[in-house]
Formats: structure tokens, sequence, C-alpha cells
């Protein structure tokens, strides 16, 4: 009876540790997806900015001007 005892205490400390553990990754994982969206929205505005101040397509591909 003891030896079911000592299982069953074992198996609850190991559930215990598991538990702070998926909390622990919860935690990151939700850390992480933050970083994502607000390096998402940065990027966002550096493509819009990049776009306003050299549009595709624009004078990449057109000679200089005469002045050069």
């Amino acid at each position: 009876m003891k030896e079911l005892e000592e299982r069953i205490v074992e198996l609850e400390s190991r559930q215990a540790f598991q538990d702070d553990t998926i909390q622990a990754l919860n935690d990151a994982l939700v850390q992480q997806q933050k970083l994502i969206e607000r390096l998402q929205l940065q990027m966002q505005a550096l493509a819009k900015r990049q776009e306003e101040v050299s549009p595709f397509g624009s004078s990449q591909d057109e000679a200089p001007p005469p002045h050069y």
C-alpha cells in the first residue's frame, strides 16, 4: 500500500512540474506572438513609407537626367 501511495505522490509531483512548464511555454509563446504582431506592423509601415518615397517601377529603370 505504501508503494502505491509513493507512486501517486510521484505522479502528482510530475503533473505539477508539467503544469508549470506548460504555463511557462504558453507565456513565452504569448510574448513571441505579441512581438511578431508588432514587427509585422512595423514592416507594413516601412513598406508603406518606402512605397511613398520610391514607388515600384519608378525612375530606377530610367536613364539619369541630362545634368549627370
